[in-house]
């Protein structure tokens, strides 16, 4: 048997359904990472009784959210650079063409 790295892998019909639902789980991870830290700081305060442990706990919440929102943000742009770039190189051979560029007697008046 031989085996062919050349052939690219067939793309999973549900990738663009998953990746979708990834961007729409934005929201829902938002909560579920303060509802965590509620949770943890919560506990900490109820093991060692001190108040400011669930304050940490808060604030390592609301921490993990605004990480999910930037590691989301981050991958947002990257896929826009990737389209902006791609449009360019479509475009770029429109814009190359000086063959048809006229001199309109651009001299001064």
């Amino acid at each position: 048997m031989e085996n062919n790295t050349n052939q690219e892998e067939p793309k999973p019909r549900l990738k663009p359904i998953i990746e979708a639902a990834d961007d729409l789980s934005l929201g829902i991870s938002i909560v579920v990472a303060i509802l965590i830290g509620v949770g943890l700081g919560m506990g900490l305060k109820k093991a060692f009784g001190h108040t400011w442990l669930l304050w940490l706990g808060i604030f390592i919440g609301i921490a993990a959210a605004i990480l999910n929102v930037y590691k989301a943000y981050s991958k947002q742009y990257k896929e826009y650079e990737a389209l902006a770039k791609e449009r360019n190189d479509r475009l770029k051979p429109h814009f190359d063409d000086d063959e048809d560029e006229e001199d309109y007697g651009g001299g001064k008046i």
